[in-house]
């Protein structure tokens, strides 16, 4: 191929395009540096570095006659075989706050691939636990309900104002501790489901009985 042959090739080269090109001016027996020269004056920006042709030239010197990249040594795809994506997340369903270490300790494969597993595979991130006042179960939630409607009821059968002022009355233990951070609370969770919660009653350093009565026109007693 002349140098004139060089501007028949497509302005946009791929990478065994310009490996062509290469060997074929090895074979003439320019140096790199002439190489890049021609690529430079033809393609300008979009020629390939210096450094990636003096490499390659150095292989075609050497008889090499492969022009694609050599296979990269690395872990074997069976990091990521189903047996082990279904290991993980069984894993993480039982420990939410499992650390990705743990897991790639426990399991015997990189970190880098039960991240891989976690996020590309899974689907699943790391989020922080949203404060809640209370964790209730479904019983207790349909018991509250029942209440707040008979008092809903009651309210809407009274007529006079004295008996329509409906008083409230509730009554928590207010505990004083060091409050979990927020890396601490993170949890794996699934695309899609909501932020977890965690209440705010944990085994502390003390505790106190607060009561309070209000009304609609807001506390009168505490």
């Amino acid at each position: 191929m002349s140098e004139a042959g060089v501007l028949c090739v497509s302005l946009k080269m791929d990478k065994i395009e310009y490996c062509v090109v290469i060997k074929f001016f090895v074979k003439e027996g320019l140096t790199p540096n002439e190489i890049h020269s021609k690529f430079v004056k033809v393609y300008g920006d979009s020629s390939p570095s210096f450094s990636k042709i003096k490499k390659w030239a150095a292989e075609f010197k050497r008889g090499r006659t492969i022009l694609e990249d050599d296979p990269r040594e690395g872990r074997p795809k069976i990091a990521t075989t189903p047996e082990i994506i279904e290991q993980v997340h069984d894993m993480v369903l039982d420990d939410r706050r499992m650390k990705v270490r743990e897991i790639a300790k426990t399991i015997g494969i990189s970190k880098e691939h039960v991240g891989y597993i976690l996020h590309e595979e899974l689907d699943m991130k790391k989020l922080c636990a949203r404060w809640v006042p209370r964790l209730l179960v479904a019983d207790q939630k349909r018991t509250r309900m029942k209440i707040y409607e008979q008092c809903l009821e009651r309210f809407n059968k009274n007529k006079t104002d004295f008996v329509r002022r409906f008083i409230t009355m509730d009554e928590t233990w207010i505990h004083h501790y060091t409050p979990e951070s927020k890396q601490q609370s993170k949890q794996w969770t699934e695309a899609g489901c909501s932020v977890p919660k965690k209440t705010r009653s944990v085994p502390s350093a003390g505790k106190v009985m607060a009561s309070a009565f209000w009304d609609a026109e807001g506390i009168f007693f505490y």
